[in-house]
């Protein structure tokens, strides 16, 4: 029986290493662009951007209608110039993980940026 207790013992050790030593999780929050809205020209994504707290390792979420929409993480000189240097994401349903500092999103379909489809969003 002593064997036993030994054992036990032993294992409830390991078990109590194991979850002190495990990583632990992240407070990460998801963020869905334009809430019920989605990603769109309905929306002065400035305004929802200002109306949230922001963190690095936060996702964005953005919804739209495929084929209507897209998004493109963009340079700061791209959030200004409405242009993106690389592909934009087309699923609809596209999620990006944000950055410390400035994180900047456009839809690249030409006119949609200019129209205010564009958001600045700043993780701390």
């Amino acid at each position: 029986m002593a064997m036993r207790r030994g054992s036990l013992s032993a294992a409830m050790l390991v078990a109590l290493l194991l979850a002190v030593s495990s990583p632990v999780h992240s407070d990460a929050s998801t963020h869905v662009v334009g809430d019920s809205q989605g990603w769109g020209f309905s929306v002065s994504y400035a305004d929802w951007a200002k109306s949230r707290s922001f963190a690095a390792g936060d996702t964005m979420v953005f919804n739209y209608q495929q084929g209507v929409h897209n998004v493109a993480p963009v340079s700061a000189a791209g959030y200004r110039s409405c242009k993106a240097s690389v592909s934009a994401a087309t699923t609809g349903n596209d999620k990006f993980t944000l950055k410390r500092g400035a994180n900047y999103f456009i839809c690249s379909i030409p006119s949609h940026c200019a129209a205010g489809m564009k958001i600045q969003v700043i993780a701390n």
